[in-house]
């Protein structure tokens, strides 16, 4: 009698090798399934994601805003400065404005039980028109969507990311429209919460748009889009390769460069450029106007404050600033 063998054992009275029959296996793996469909044709794919809101965008017969521009449309400008990542637009002021714009979002969030005012309503009214996804989410996920420190009051929007103007374009525009330019350029300012007050104060106050660089610079995000109120969605940001270059391109085509910092020459109140085109750039809380943009500067403005006081956050300064060149600007006419 043979003995029981051990479990995990080989039987030596088996053969090696594939079983009768298994052949069809290995071809039909060798015949795979077929070429790899494009990019654009995949739903799950950002290019499938770029492909379906620019669809959408074109059903809904939506025309693109200086800066905020259909994927795919002609421009100048360099590439998104961020990834291909969607931007989360959260906050009731922010997402009606993105929505009033026609900026091609890819799905309206609101939060289940949710107050209805007449903004919510709007919103509503837009998306379905629009034939925007509406989903209805709880409260923590979109607590989740905000951020750690973000404020939506149940409602979100999702975007592609910011198609940036390109800066000869956007001063064009201006002169095309036979506008004086205004406009505020940041020099080092990384922080996206002063970028979106500094782009909501330049359309408070008259400014026709902003210019940041492509490098050491905030980005137009999520956080820039909350803070700005809903302005992002009609106040252009260009981005521009080479801050300095792209001032002294300015300046020679008449547009005066205004600097912002504490040890400047001339006083804000006795500036006497307002009335002319002119770019108010603002450096960094810490290190101020870079050495290369204050000398291209055409005058260095100090803003007084209490000597209680070392300086005034970017977001601050520029809308002090601004909101003297509007007032001496009013004055003149």
């Amino acid at each position: 009698m043979p003995k029981p063998g051990r479990p995990g054992a080989r039987n030596p009275g088996k053969k090696k090798g594939p079983l009768k029959g298994t052949g069809g296996h290995s071809r039909k793996a060798l015949e795979g399934k077929g070429p790899t469909p494009k990019a654009e044709d995949r739903a799950w794919h950002p290019a499938g994601k770029r492909k379906a809101a620019q669809e959408r965008y074109a059903a809904a017969g939506g025309k693109a805003k200086p800066g905020v521009r259909a994927v795919g449309s002609p421009n100048r400008s360099a590439r998104p400065k961020q990834s291909d990542d969607t931007e989360t637009v959260t906050g009731r002021n922010s997402v009606l404005e993105a929505l009033r714009a026609k900026i091609p979002a890819t799905a309206f969030y609101i939060a289940q039980r949710v107050e209805m005012d007449d903004r919510v309503k709007e919103m509503l009214s837009i998306a379905t028109n629009r034939g925007i996804p509406v989903l209805e989410v709880t409260r923590p996920e979109l607590d989740r969507m905000a951020g750690f420190d973000g404020v939506h009051q149940g409602v979100a929007l999702k975007v592609p990311p910011y198609e940036y103007a390109h800066p000869q374009d956007l001063l064009e525009e201006i002169i095309d429209r036979d506008e004086l330019p205004l406009l505020v350029a940041l020099d080092g300012v990384t922080d996206p919460r002063n970028l979106g007050a500094i782009i909501r104060s330049t359309g408070a106050f008259g400014g026709q748009g902003l210019i940041i660089p492509q490098r050491r610079s905030a980005s137009v995000n999520s956080a820039a889009w909350k803070t700005s109120a809903g302005a992002a969605a009609r106040i252009p940001v260009a981005l521009a390769a080479n801050l300095t270059a792209t001032l002294k391109e300015f300046k020679k085509q008449g547009v005066f460069v205004l600097g912002l910092d504490g040890g400047g020459d001339v006083s804000l109140p006795a500036l006497e450029l307002a009335d002319r085109p002119v770019v108010i750039v603002v450096g960094s809380e810490g290190k101020g106007l870079s050495r290369l943009v204050t000398e291209t500067c055409d005058q260095v403005v100090s803003i007084p404050i209490s000597t209680a006081t070392e300086s005034l956050n970017a977001g601050i300064a520029a809308s002090v600033a601004l909101y003297q060149v509007s007032t001496l600007r009013a004055a003149a006419d």
